[in-house]
């Protein structure tokens, strides 16, 4: 459009040069003299405008030869955009050399990272309400109770006649609580919904259905990503994630297949990643590490060989933890504890399901194994 206008000013200029003395007659003498160059010449009204707009002494020294040089230079310039302007390949060509001048130009590195992010779902009632540090405390007969905070001393809070302190797991007040029993089955409760610690809580038989004879033996808690190593004394596990743990109904879901006879370890939480490693220890005082990799990350099932355990021989697991890159473990027998770490640890490396290495002698009783980081 700006070109096409350039062009018809040009037209006008022209033909004032090409009548210049009366041009300028008719601006020195008419009290119109927009209206009367627009009558006398036919010109439009953005020509006479034009042509009023230059000072008479520059109208005088117009040159014919820069006026058709100019227009022809336009018309050129005019075709070219039109034949762009119609063409879908040639604006697209256009753009792209655009874009690529631009980017040389002005380019740099990306400065924001491309993430992956999980599918939007819609919020729930536990992602707006206020979070806060909570600890979760289980009771050897099935009594749950929340205190806020994380330096509660679980083991000194009062328990009623004949219970005592089992165990206790750190959560936020928006998460939950996942509880197993002893037959492989795991439970999901609201940390916000527990009743305080500064009584004796409640029975968990109270709000969930456990098959009969099924006691609670271990509790965690914590963010859904988190994993977990999941096993049988039998000496078979998997690693699985706790949103994979987590289940909605009272009746729970059953999570670890357990041999016959067998029964289920305590929870142990995978730190670290791929560099971890897997610690196991049976009745006899095996001690046996591999790398967790060798695991499977399964939802649910019986799992793999973690250890060569004979349970026909009456031997089974004792204690598993998992180890991250660079730190320790410490074995507990009684009132001695011994701590393995880096090469200490080599002896007893070797191939998941393998029988492992012998403890030294006042070590093969292990109560426990613990995981300094």
């Amino acid at each position: 459009d700006k070109v096409t206008d350039r062009l018809h000013i040009l037209d006008g200029l022209l033909i004032a040069f090409l009548n210049i003395d009366e041009v300028i007659a008719i601006i020195r003498t008419e009290d119109d003299p927009k209206q009367a160059l627009m009558d006398r010449f036919g010109l439009s009204d953005l020509q006479a405008h034009a042509i009023l707009e230059i000072r008479l002494r520059q109208l005088a020294k117009l040159e014919e030869i820069k006026i058709r040089g100019e227009q022809a230079e336009l018309a050129a310039e005019r075709e070219m955009l039109e034949a762009t302007l119609g063409s879908e390949r040639r604006m697209t060509t256009l753009l792209k050399k655009e874009l690529q001048a631009d980017a040389e130009e002005f380019g740099d590195d990306r400065r924001s990272p491309l993430v992956d992010r999980a599918p939007a779902r819609a919020m729930s009632e536990t992602d707006i309400m206020p979070t806060e540090p909570m600890t979760v405390v289980l009771s050897k007969k099935g009594w749950v109770r929340a205190a806020k905070g994380h330096d509660i001393d679980a083991g000194s809070l009062a328990y009623k006649a004949g219970d005592g302190f089992l165990c206790s797991v750190y959560g936020r007040s928006n998460q939950n609580v996942i509880v197993f029993d002893d037959q492989g089955r795991t439970y999901a409760l609201q940390i916000h919904t527990l009743p305080s610690a500064r009584g004796h809580g409640e029975p968990l038989t109270g709000r969930l259905s456990p098959p009969p004879g099924a006691h609670f033996i271990a509790a965690i808690a914590g963010d859904s990503e988190v994993r977990y190593l999941l096993a049988s004394d039998a000496g078979y596990g998997f690693v699985a994630q706790a949103e994979a743990l987590t289940v909605r109904n009272k009746a729970g879901k059953a999570v670890l297949t357990l041999p016959e006879g067998a029964g289920i370890m305590v929870p142990a939480k995978v730190q670290g990643d791929s560099d971890a490693e897997v610690a196991v220890v049976d009745s006899e005082g095996r001690f046996l590490v591999f790398p967790i990799t060798d695991l499977p990350e399964l939802p649910r099932g019986k799992g793999v060989r973690l250890m060569g355990v004979r349970p026909a021989e009456g031997e089974r697991l004792i204690a598993m933890a998992v180890v991250p890159k660079g730190g320790a473990v410490v074995v507990h027998a009684g009132k001695r504890h011994m701590r393995l770490a880096g090469e200490e640890l080599e002896p007893y490396r070797g191939a998941r399901g393998s029988r492992g290495g012998k403890l030294p002698q006042g070590f093969r009783k292990v109560d426990a194994l613990q995981v300094e980081s």
